[in-house]
C-alpha cells in the first residue's frame, strides 16, 4: 500500500445506502481486523486503499482498522496503517482515538506512533464552533438528506492532522457533496450537486458566522 493521506469523509452509517457487494466487502474488513488478521486486512486495502478509516457498516462502535490494531496492540500494523492514511485524531463511537484505546489496553509502547501530529492546530472553542456551524450548514444545504440518512458528519479534528487541510464528504441522495478546507481560523467549504446545474455554493465559516460568499457556479 502507498503512503497517501486519505481526503474522503464516509458518513454512511445505514447499509441500504451501498450495493450489498460493497456492504459484504466491508465486513470482511471489519471482521479481520476485529480478529487481528493483518494479512487479511492489508489484502482487503490494498483493493480498497480507501476503506483505511472506515467502519464497519452500521456497527455501534465506529471503531477503524487502527483502532482494532490499537486494541490488539498490534504495533507493526498500526504502522502501516499510519503511513497509509489511518488517520489518529477519528475518535469512536464512544469518543476514543487510537492512542486512547492502546494506553487503555496497556500498549504504551504504541504512544508515540499513535500519537496525532497537530500540523494546524486550533483552539477547542474554535474547533467546536466551526464544526456545529458546518453542521448545520450541511442539514440545511443537503435538504434533509443527511438526516434522511442519518449520516455521520465530519469531524474537523481530523483536518488538523492532514498536510493540506482539504476534504470531501459526498452524500447519498444529493449526486454531489460538499468539499471543505482550513483557511486560517476560518472554514471554505462549497456544495454542489451534478444534476443542478448552477447549484454551487460557498461559504466561509468563522466561529462567530457563516456567510455566503459565492454561488450559481457548477
Amino acid at each position: 500500500m502507498e503512503k497517501s493521506e486519505r481526503t474522503r469523509w464516509d458518513g454512511v452509517t445505514t447499509r441500504d445506502v451501498y450495493h450489498q457487494d460493497v456492504v459484504a466487502q466491508r465486513e470482511l474488513l471489519a471482521d479481520a481486523a476485529r480478529d487481528g488478521d493483518w494479512p487479511r486486512v492489508f489484502e482487503q486495502l490494498a483493493q480498497n486503499p480507501d476503506w483505511v478509516n472506515a467502519t464497519r457498516v452500521g456497527g455501534p462502535s465506529g471503531f477503524t482498522v487502527l483502532h482494532q490494531a490499537a486494541w490488539h496492540g498490534a504495533q507493526d500494523a498500526a504502522a502501516v496503517l499510519v503511513g497509509c492514511g489511518a488517520w489518529r485524531t477519528l475518535p469512536t463511537a464512544a469518543g476514543e482515538r487510537a492512542i486512547d484505546i492502546a494506553l487503555a489496553r496497556g500498549h504504551k509502547g504504541m504512544s508515540a506512533l499513535l500519537q496525532p501530529v497537530v500540523r494546524h492546530p486550533l483552539s477547542f472553542p474554535t474547533l467546536t464552533a466551526l464544526e456545529s456551524r458546518f453542521h448545520a450548514l450541511i442539514r440545511a444545504d443537503s435538504h434533509g438528506l443527511a438526516d434522511r440518512h442519518r449520516l455521520r458528519l465530519p469531524l474537523l479534528s481530523v483536518l488538523t492532522e492532514l498536510t493540506e487541510p482539504r476534504m470531501y464528504f459526498p452524500v447519498p441522495g444529493m449526486y454531489g457533496g460538499f468539499g471543505y478546507r482550513f483557511d486560517g481560523d476560518s472554514l471554505v467549504t462549497e456544495s454542489s450537486s451534478r444534476v443542478v446545474g448552477g447549484s454551487g455554493r460557498r461559504h466561509r465559516i468563522t466561529a462567530e458566522a457563516t456567510e455566503l460568499v459565492a454561488q450559481g457556479f457548477v
